[in-house]
C-alpha cells in the first residue's frame, strides 16, 4: 500500500530532525526542507499528501509560501507558529490552511492533526468500495448522487448530501463537531454548533422517512457524531 506523503517545512534544523523520526515511525513518507523555495519547488515535483508548514520562515515567510502554493494546489496544510495564536491561526486558515498548531506542541497531536485530516481527505471510494451502498431501508448510490429508502427517491439539498458523504465516508468513527464544520462550511464555522445540530436534524428526518432500519446517526454528547457500523 502506497505510504501517505508528508512535507515538512521548518527553519529550524532540530526541529525537522525530531518530527520526521516521529511522523516515520508512525508510518508516514517524510521529506523536509529548510528552505522556502524549496519547499515550493518539492510541493509542484512530488505532490506531498499533506504539508506541515512553518510559519517563522527567512526570506518568504509561511504565509507567502501557502499563498504560492494555493495557485496550483489543494493540498492539506497544517501551519505552526510561536508567534500570537490568534492573529496567525485566522490569517493561515484565510489563507487556505485546514489546520493550526501554536509551538510548543506535543508531537503525537501532529499526528492526531494529520490522521483527522487523512480521514477527511481520503477519497470515498477509497473507503467504500461499490458504487451503491445499502444500509437497512436505505440505498445510496454514490456515483449519482442519489438516496432511496425503500426504492422511494430522498431529494437531499447539497448540504445534507456532503454530511450524509462525511459520515459514510467514517463510518464507525466518530465526527468531532469542529472537525465536521470546517469540512462541509469551512474554518469561519468550526464554533457554530447549532447550525450542524440544524443540519444533522434535517438529515436523520429525511432517512426516517418510510424507513425502520435506516441511517443510524448517534449523537456522542459534547463531542459530534457517530455513524455506526
Amino acid at each position: 500500500m502506497k505510504k501517505y506523503r508528508i512535507l515538512l517545512v521548518d527553519d529550524e534544523q532540530h526541529v525537522l530532525t525530531f518530527l520526521c523520526a516521529k511522523l516515520k515511525v508512525t508510518g508516514y513518507e517524510v521529506t523536509s526542507t529548510a528552505n522556502s523555495t524549496e519547499a515550493i519547488e518539492q510541493l509542484k515535483a512530488n505532490d506531498p499528501d499533506l504539508v506541515v508548514l512553518d510559519i517563522m520562515m527567512p526570506e518568504m515567510d509561511g504565509f507567502e509560501v501557502l499563498t504560492n502554493l494555493r495557485q496550483f494546489s489543494a493540498v492539506p496544510v497544517i501551519i505552526l507558529s510561536a508567534r500570537d495564536a490568534n492573529i496567525d491561526k485566522i490569517k493561515g486558515l484565510d489563507l487556505g490552511a485546514d489546520d493550526y498548531l501554536s509551538k510548543p506542541f506535543h508531537p503525537d497531536e501532529l499526528v492526531s492533526r494529520i490522521e483527522a485530516i487523512r480521514r477527511r481527505f481520503v477519497p470515498l471510494e477509497e473507503r467504500i468500495a461499490l458504487d451503491v451502498l445499502s444500509l437497512g431501508d436505505l440505498t445510496i448510490d454514490f456515483k449519482k448522487r442519489l438516496v432511496y429508502s425503500n426504492g422511494e427517491k430522498i431529494n437531499l439539498t447539497r448540504i445534507e448530501w456532503l454530511l450524509l458523504q462525511d459520515l459514510v465516508h467514517n463510518t464507525g468513527s466518530i465526527r468531532l463537531y469542529e472537525d465536521i464544520l470546517i469540512s462541509i462550511w469551512g474554518p469561519e464555522y468550526r464554533s457554530d454548533i447549532q447550525i450542524l445540530r440544524t443540519w444533522i436534524s434535517r438529515l436523520r428526518l429525511k432517512m426516517s422517512k418510510n424507513s425502520k432500519q435506516g441511517l443510524q446517526i448517534r449523537t456522542i454528547p459534547k463531542a459530534g457524531y457517530i455513524l455506526d457500523e
